[in-house]
């Protein structure tokens, strides 16, 4: 794809006018983001990628703003989503049948959060998706239960989010203990049997996967993504979309909400899911065998 020029993203202590610009570009019906997909995808039409990116661009910063409490600018967040945003529309096939929004948001998410996770730390926060959803997720777990953030956990508190999560205690206290030491100094010294001192950078160890088992982790991974892609665009719209905000959001609604937004009853959104569900289940099942 031609280079596409953006507003530029500005420090954060400007950044009111990078938001006040991003909000004039109009949002696009579906009809009109779907001409403007076909001509991108079929003629490299830069025009309609430009179209198609600033009209999301609030999108990214909505998304961006959610990951303000790790320390990084939201400015570099907003850069980075912008990255993700643009590769999703190199790679959205109109065809699908969803909107460019839902397949987009996981692109931004994607970049974003492999941004904080290369800049928090010289020692990966985590390699596999389990680590990674706590290492997201603690900080907001914490505030549900009341828990402060303020320092190591005490062992009731460990065993509360343990259960909340589903990690193990050991992997919570480790995860807390990282997150605590983002802006400690690599030669600070850290108190080791109680009488003696290392330094920081002396306890540190890399418990990630090797190389090798990472590049297979990789390539596992995207086939899982190719095929639950396709059972997902299999589903019917409404279904699709049910699953899509049950199964694989962040903040998932409400049996209740959703029942609102569809004009049906809690019972019948259940149902959808369920059903949904099975189907994705089964076709991922099928596309393995």
């Amino acid at each position: 794809m031609t280079a596409i020029t953006l507003p530029v993203v500005p420090a954060d202590d400007s950044l009111s006018k990078y938001f006040n610009a991003v909000w004039k570009f109009p949002i696009l019906e579906r009809e009109e983001e779907q001409l403007l997909a076909i001509s991108l995808r079929d003629h490299g039409d830069v025009n309609a990628a430009h179209k198609l990116v600033t009209s999301h661009l609030r999108l990214v910063c909505k998304i961006a703003m959610g990951f303000r409490g790790y320390g990084l600018p939201v400015a570099d967040l907003i850069s980075e989503g912008n990255i993700g945003l643009m590769k999703a529309v190199k790679k959205f096939d109109p065809d699908q049948g969803f909107r460019l929004s839902t397949y987009a948001i996981w692109w931004i998410r994607a970049s974003i959060t492999e941004y904080i996770l290369k800049s928090w730390s010289m020692v990966k926060m985590g390699t596999i998706a389990s680590q990674k959803k706590l290492f997201f997720s603690l900080r907001k777990m914490k505030n549900r239960l009341g828990i402060l953030d303020n320092g190591d956990l005490k062992p009731e508190e460990a065993q509360k989010l343990a259960q909340f999560s589903g990690a193990t205690e050991s992997e919570v206290t480790h995860m807390n203990q990282r997150l605590s030491w983002r802006d400690m100094s690599l030669n600070a010294p850290v108190k080791n049997d109680g009488k003696s001192f290392d330094t920081f950078q002396d306890i540190l160890e890399d418990t990630g996967l090797s190389p090798e088992s990472q590049c297979a982790e990789k390539e596992e991974l995207a086939v899982q993504h190719s095929i639950l892609t396709k059972a997902v665009s299999a589903l019917p719209e409404r279904e699709r979309d049910i699953f899509y905000q049950r199964r694989l959001s962040e903040d998932p609604p409400t049996l209740e909400e959703l029942g609102g937004q569809y004009g049906i009853s809690r019972e019948r959104v259940r149902q959808l899911e369920a059903r949904a569900f099975k189907r994705v289940q089964e076709a991922v099942i099928a596309a393995q065998n």
